[in-house]
């Protein structure tokens, strides 16, 4: 029987990107199914102009570059960042999310929505693209290749209610794993739903793993993680960067 690996997150949280490789890493752990929930940490008023971002992000940014190894591009720095009519809202990517999850079989669903939330993540990063727009995340759908046409049918079906209520219920189970930003990984089984702490595995991806499946082998017995109010994470209202991660 498989386990779950909630895994709830922003697609414009810094430190879910630095969180990727720890997402790759539980992919490939035996008996866990991963699981990604966006919570809609832009949206609303917290809509924000990608220029307003530029001086808080940039130090943080390099941060992370140099604890994980992941990837910040010039066009991210210069580009997007300098670009006036750019924003950082999380609503459409997070609509995006979850059309996916409609366009493909049941069963490969959860690995479908994961595959192009890490490609959000390296055209926002890396290559400094405006995944705000519907035409960004058209072509970054069709580039996995997903049909265009259905694309845009099920983009459109998800809109307003449906990705309310993802949103929605996405807080509610960040509520109920007690975590208190982005990135929050909890481990749902038969016993219950624990708090796995991220933060001090930012960079050691084989770690993480091996560290998840002591969790799975003790299942019921493992401590919830209950303080991360220092840990390296977006709150949810907007990123709220420490001077160091947990170690």
């Amino acid at each position: 029987m498989k386990h779950t690996l909630h895994y709830i997150h922003d697609p414009f949280c810094g430190w879910c990107y630095a969180a990727a490789p720890l997402v790759r890493a539980a992919r490939g752990v035996p008996g866990l199914a991963v699981v990604a929930h966006g919570g809609g940490m832009m949206t609303g008023s917290r809509r924000t102009p990608a220029v307003a971002m530029r001086d808080y992000v940039i130090p943080h940014d390099k941060r992370i570059a140099n604890l994980t190894g992941q990837v910040f591009g010039d066009a991210y720095f210069d580009g997007l960042l300098r670009d006036p009519t750019a924003m950082f809202d999380s609503l459409p990517p997070t609509t995006a999310l979850v059309a996916l999850r409609t366009l493909v079989a049941a069963d490969a669903a959860d690995a479908a929505v994961l595959d192009y939330l890490a490609r959000l993540q390296t055209a926002h990063y890396a290559e400094g693209r405006r995944i705000a727009d519907a035409t960004v995340l058209r072509e970054l759908a069709t580039g996995l290749g997903h049909d265009g046409a259905a694309f845009d049918l099920a983009f459109a079906q998800a809109k307003g209610a449906a990705t309310d209520a993802h949103i929605a219920a996405s807080r509610a189970l960040l509520d109920r794993a007690g975590g208190q930003g982005f990135p929050t990984f909890a481990i749902e089984t038969q016993k219950g739903l624990w708090r796995v702490d991220s933060s001090r595995f930012l960079g050691k991806p084989a770690e993480w793993a091996d560290a998840l499946k002591e969790v799975l082998a003790e299942l019921g017995t493992v401590a919830t993680d209950a303080g991360t109010e220092d840990a390296a994470a977006c709150g949810i209202d907007g990123c709220a960067i420490p001077d160091s991660p947990r170690g």
